[in-house]
């Protein structure tokens, strides 16, 4: 992870965390001035603009924790079920930003069938990964991602508002991972979890 992005992230987490709690006038301009230089920090960098990041950036509201990525390992006939992101075009486990109040395994087998046509049963936690530390961040936020291998119980291929296609790869010959949401690691694991039934859940 490069310098900037983890300086911006952290000014930005504890200008979170310091609204939060903030008890005048006097610190929440600064917190709120702090969250700007976050922001022109960020677009310095990328083709993001300042003002929309301070919006994305102030919308977060509370004590700054990590976000929870959940994906379903889905396997049928010794291949992995994997869709087409209209974001860019690239192939990933199905799965998603947990939302609150859900349960975990209720979750991830949601998103499979949202996004892939496919309704599953979750069987066991494969890996609990730090999504942030594989070489590139999965987005600004610092997030957990939790791998579940799940179980085809019905349902048939199809697209979705966020995915292009659903298909099953043998694990020799995958598409273009979008690497962020799912990457030759992950898949490792999955695979090694299937040649062994009673491999504990890895984690970071």
């Amino acid at each position: 992870m490069p310098k900037w992005l983890a300086w911006a992230r952290e000014i930005q987490s504890l200008c979170q965390t310091g609204l939060a709690f903030s008890s005048s006038n006097y610190e929440t301009e600064r917190y709120r001035r702090l969250i700007e230089i976050a922001a022109e920090m960020v677009a310095a960098h990328t083709e993001m603009p300042a003002a929309e990041l301070v919006r994305n950036f102030s919308a977060q509201p509370g004590y700054a924790t990590a976000k929870i990525d959940v994906r379903g390992a889905v396997v049928r006939d010794g291949r992995i079920l994997l869709v087409q992101e209209r974001r860019d075009r690239c192939w990933c486990m199905p799965g998603g930003w947990a939302d609150v109040g859900d349960i975990p395994s209720e979750m991830v087998a949601r998103e499979v069938w949202e996004e892939s046509g496919f309704k599953v049963e979750p069987r066991k936690v494969v890996a609990v990964y730090d999504a942030n530390r594989g070489g590139r961040p999965l987005e600004f936020y610092h997030a957990f991602k939790i791998i579940f291998l799940c179980e085809v119980t019905g349902g048939a291929a199809r697209p979705s508002d966020e995915t292009m296609a659903a298909d099953f790869f043998d694990f020799d010959d995958l598409p273009e991972l979008s690497w962020q949401r799912t990457n030759e690691k992950h898949l490792a694991e999955v695979r090694a979890h299937l040649e062994d039934g009673q491999r504990p859940a890895a984690f970071d």
